[in-house]
């Protein structure tokens, strides 16, 4: 896999995914490492949702990578469960220095599976790896609940750059194998879909992902 730097190249699909866990994680740090390779000391909560996209190269197919940074605020949840609609992907980040954000992450799963589709991908994220000397979660213990609820999980610092490509790399390319394979024992059924330009595909009725013309294009 590799990172695509032509912007004009057409693109076999768009990936949705959506950033949840409490304010303060670091998920917008973690996005603007991902799809500009910046870091904001001063970086402020996010109100409602912002976006982010990166082209990446999987196999032979070109994805565009299309992140949600929902906010964290209690005050925002009635807003941004709406945005979980069509996520093939979901990173759950939680601060390795609080504690609480690690409890809170059950809460948002229960969320995530209520709204988000049962195939979604999902990552547990433990940011802010670098402030080891402050951490109040264990690693063990993020691996432990990743693995009890099957889930992907890795430590991340958005700071020193560590593991965020790894971890977005590791969504999107489980995204694209679960696509794959729907799409193929879709053919195998003797099923034709339409993949003309800007339309949505429904793969297996329960996998959905968009391929469109140039929808790589700045």
């Amino acid at each position: 896999m590799a990172v695509a730097d032509a912007f004009d190249e057409e693109c076999d699909y768009l990936f949705k995914s959506v950033l949840i866990g409490d304010s303060g994680v670091g998920k917008s740090n973690l996005i603007s490492r991902f799809a500009k390779d910046e870091f904001r000391l001063d970086s402020k909560p996010t109100i409602g949702v912002e976006f982010a996209y990166r082209n990446i190269k999987v196999k032979d197919k070109l994805i565009k990578a299309q992140i949600w940074d929902t906010a964290g605020q209690e005050r925002f949840r009635a807003i941004t469960s709406s945005y979980y609609r069509g996520a093939l992907g979901a990173m759950l980040v939680y601060d390795i220095t609080r504690r609480t954000s690690f409890v809170n992450i059950r809460k948002w799963l229960y969320e995530l599976r209520e709204f988000g589709g049962e195939d979604i991908v999902v990552i547990l994220v433990g940011n802010k790896s670098d402030l080891g000397q402050s951490r109040e979660v264990e690693k063990e213990e993020g691996k432990g609940f990743a693995e009890t609820e099957r889930l992907y999980f890795m430590e991340t610092s958005a700071l020193q750059n560590l593991n965020v490509e790894e971890a977005f790399l590791q969504m999107i390319t489980e995204i694209h194998d679960i696509i794959s394979q729907k799409s193929l024992e879709t053919k195998m059924n003797g099923i034709t879909l339409s993949l003309s330009g800007g339309k949505e595909i429904h793969v297996a009725d329960e996998v959905t992902a968009t391929k469109q013309a140039n929808c790589c294009s700045s």
